[in-house]
């Protein structure tokens, strides 16, 4: 009896395994591969088309004409198809993998003769009848979705190194040299959209060569395809009119270059340019149906009023389009291919390549389903293996691609030195993808409280599944002979590390009014160093402080803090530096000293879309028009925490971008600080000035730095960012291929000191006291090209003259 149950037992799962077994074999997917080709010539057919008889399965080519469909097992008719050859169909029994080529005939057809009547295009009326055609499909449509794969590949003179943190190319390359392929990414994913203009797109598999991490994956089929039956399109951040838009003909000429044969239907052949050279735009040719006049395929290239900085030496766009359900035709590739030249000094290219598949057209998509993700990379997404790969519908590798693939995992296994990673320029050295140490710009500081200074820090990034970020830090300085050290570390949780905890422990030389400081620690260093300018004022500060906060809906942040310091004054030390050696350095004005508890809560109002990257949630504004409004409030009350001083303190801050005409924008930045209390001079909010001849945004560039400062501070910073918009439309030779940006700038501030925050500060303050109970205000522009990083400005006061009423200055983030 025992022995019968055990064998009753064995035969129950030998049944489970065959079964399983037997589930596994029936969906086996099979691959159909091969080329397609020129019966005449032989060569290879780019892209050409091929799909399977009523389905919504297909795909197109690589470039070398190979293609690839993945298949259950069945019967098919596969159709093969290119504008002006005669399509080949094929029936296909298929159980195991296949290779299977098709050879196309070339369809001769003879252009009738056209009677051109004066004022009439014929590629006008095509045009028209075309724009008819594509608003009929509009109506046809309310929502869709479908699956895309994706491969983008970079081109380099030489290979590219890269990490979590970091990505290293060697530049200088003589223009000779021959660009490589220097790394490939590929992703399968599925895009959703419903009118008016719900979109979405999930990312299910992703893989890249090994010298790029998962996060930068991040290119898909609809995220990035400019789908020209639209009339929003965009490239590098600029507006375009398309030509199969509303607007297209009175912006392009259009001209009937050719009708071409497929099938049983006539292409017409459709060349077009810009009416105006200096207008950005496209030129190219259309290919259009003369039966339902849709729009086959695209074949453009940018032109050079839309060429940024004319970094750019090609880029070129391929589209095309096939019928699904209703006879709609939907984009089932896009092809990009771009090549660049950066100063002279880096010589690139990339390509992307997307096929999208799988329409299904008019399935009422739930409201419900379009949330603030507008791309989320599927948890799994990187952990796909080589089966899964093979499975699903992808672009085939090319003979470089293959041997990219190849010579990269050969590169990326050897393993990396401390001096390949080591840059004499860098301020951090990492000694692997998570830890580094202060680099050679970072071990030196000069100020005239601590004179020469020596500094060290041990940093580590993304630890723990990229939650963790910790740092420690010591500094000496030679005059004022104190150690100062710092350490801190924040812990982010949640699905997508929307949740933050911080802690930082600290005994430091602080900046005074650090809030309002734009400026790296190098520029006092060498304006100390050179010009006998030290620039900002200092105190000591030792304490600790904690925050904890987080989102607690898609759209706000709240965030809840402690801290408790103390603040101590701090004094000239040096007079030293290499020039001016009979100027003195100004004194460093005393602070108040005081021990002082705090708690804070803040808040952060943010209605842009996110993208979900696998790791963390990121905002993106998708080129529209937002806001984001953040506050805080920090208390320090006796009665409920030992301190020396009661007060409280609110801030509200409102960044905002506005699109206007064309490309441009107007930025808007509001800050508003005030206090019902006396606060102590170290707690007030000095206005961003500049120093001579540096500016930033959003800054004063008529005041100096920290020159005015309160108790009550409010500043609005508005710039326009006409970029070359404006002197392209004004038509002036010469100028008007500059391609120079244009920035106009407008600042109004008001500040005041309460009496009593005078009275507590009687014996710290030592400079002037400048209030704005009118509004300061200066307007200005600037002047700067895409291709430097740096613009000339030029502001003026408006009100309130002194010295310093005109100002003439260069704005970099460099600085």
């Amino acid at each position: 009896m025992y022995v019968s149950t055990i064998r009753g037992i064995r035969l129950k799962y030998l049944l489970m395994v065959i079964f399983a077994f037997t589930s596994i074999l029936n969906s086996q997917t099979f691959s159909v591969s091969g080329k397609i080709s020129d019966r005449v010539t032989n060569k290879s057919l780019s892209f050409a088309n091929i799909r399977l008889l009523n389905s919504n399965t297909g795909t197109s080519c690589n470039s070398e004409g190979a293609y690839e469909l993945k298949l259950s097992e069945g019967d098919y008719r596969i159709v093969a198809s290119y504008i002006g050859y005669k399509s080949d169909t094929l029936e296909l029994s298929l159980h195991e993998k296949r290779i299977v080529n098709f050879i196309l005939s070339p369809i001769s057809l003879q252009l009738e003769e056209v009677t051109v009547l004066p004022g009439i295009n014929p590629a006008l009326v095509i045009l028209r009848k075309a724009l008819a055609a594509k608003r009929e499909r509009d109506k046809k449509i309310s929502d869709y979705h479908f699956g895309a794969f994706t491969k983008g590949i970079i081109k380099t003179t030489s290979d590219i190194t890269s990490g979590d943190n970091s990505v290293s190319l060697d530049v200088g390359a003589n223009d000779t040299t021959e660009l490589k392929i220097s790394g490939i990414l590929e992703n399968e994913s599925r895009g959703y959209f419903k009118k008016p203009a719900d979109y979405k797109e999930e990312i299910i598999a992703r893989k890249q060569s090994a010298n790029f991490p998962p996060t930068i994956n991040m290119l898909t089929g609809g995220r990035i395809i400019q789908n020209f039956y639209q009339d929003d399109l965009q490239f590098f951040g600029r507006n375009m009119v398309s030509p199969f838009s509303e607007t297209a003909l009175d912006y392009y000429y259009f001209f009937l270059e050719d009708s071409l044969a497929q099938d049983n239907q006539t292409v017409y052949k459709i060349y077009f340019e810009t009416d105006d050279k200096s207008d950005p735009g496209f030129y190219g040719r259309v290919f259009i149906s003369d039966k339902s006049y849709d729009l086959l395929k695209i074949d453009v290239n940018l032109n050079d009023a839309a060429n940024p900085g004319g970094i750019f030496t090609r880029v070129n766009v391929l589209q095309q389009f096939l019928p699904f359900a209703e006879n709609i035709y939907m984009p089932i590739d896009y092809r990009l291919f771009v090549e660049g030249n950066f100063l002279g000094l880096a010589k690139f290219g990339f390509e992307i390549n997307t096929i999208m598949y799988d329409y299904i057209i008019n399935r009422n998509i739930s409201d419900d389903f379009f949330d603030m993700a507008v791309l989320t990379v599927k948890p799994d997404a990187d952990q796909k293996n080589s089966i899964y790969w093979a499975d699903i519908q992808t672009i085939p590798n090319t003979m470089e691609e293959t041997e990219a693939y190849k010579r990269i995992d050969s590169l990326e296994s050897i393993p990396k030195t401390f001096w390949d990673r080591f840059s004499f320029l860098g301020t951090k050295t990492y000694i692997n993808n998570n830890i580094s140490i202060t680099g050679p710009l970072g071990l030196y500081h000069f100020n005239r409280i601590e004179g020469n200074g020596i500094d060290f820090g041990v940093y580590a990034d993304n630890l723990i599944n990229k939650r963790l970020n910790t740092s420690a830090g010591i500094s000496y300085g030679f005059d004022d002979k104190k150690n100062k050290w710092s350490v801190s570390g924040e812990y982010r949780f949640g699905e997508y590390r929307t949740g933050l905890l911080y802690v930082k422990a600290a005994d430091e030389l602080t900046v005074l009014f650090s809030e309002s400081d734009e400026y790296n620690s190098l520029v006092p260093t060498l304006t100390s160093l050179f010009g006998k300018y030290d620039f900002k004022d200092y105190y000591y500060s030792k304490g600790i402080e904690f925050k904890l906060g987080g989102a607690v809906s898609p759209v706000l942040n709240l965030e809840l803090g402690y801290a408790q310091k103390r603040d101590a004054s701090a004094v000239v030390n040096t007079n030293f530096s290499f020039f001016n050696t009979d100027k003195k350095y100004e004194i460093n004005p005393p602070i108040y000293n005081l021990r002082v508890q705090t708690i804070s809560t803040g808040f952060s109002l943010d209605f842009r879309k996110y993208i979900e990257d696998g790791y963390y949630r990121r905002r993106t504004s998708l080129g529209k028009s937002y806001a984001v409004l953040s506050g805080e409030a920090i208390i320090s009350n006796n009665s409920i925490l030992a301190t020396d001083r009661d007060f409280t303190i609110f801030k509200l801050n409102l960044n905002s971008t506005i699109n206007s005409f064309n490309s441009t924008n107007v930025q808007i930045v509001i800050k508003n600080v005030w206090s019902p209390d006396a606060l102590p001079y170290q707690m007030m909010y000095a206005l961003p000035g500049n120093i001579s001849s540096l500016g930033q945004k959003f800054t004063l560039r008529t005041l100096d730095f920290a020159e005015v400062f309160g108790d009550k501070v409010t500043m609005v910073g508005i710039e326009y960012n006409f970029l070359d918009e404006l002197f392209t439309g004004l038509n002036i030779p010469f100028i008007e291929d500059l391609q120079l940006q244009l920035t106009t700038h407008f600042n109004a501030a008001w500040s005041s000191i309460s009496d009593k925050t005078i009275l507590l500060n009687k014996n710290t303050i030592v400079k002037p006291l400048i209030e704005l109970k009118t509004p300061l205000m200066e307007l200005g522009f600037a002047i700067g090209h895409i291709m430097l990083p740096l613009k000339f400005e030029f502001t003026w006061r408006l009100n309130h003259f002194n010295k310093t009423n005109f100002v003439f200055g260069i704005n970099s983030a460099v600085f």
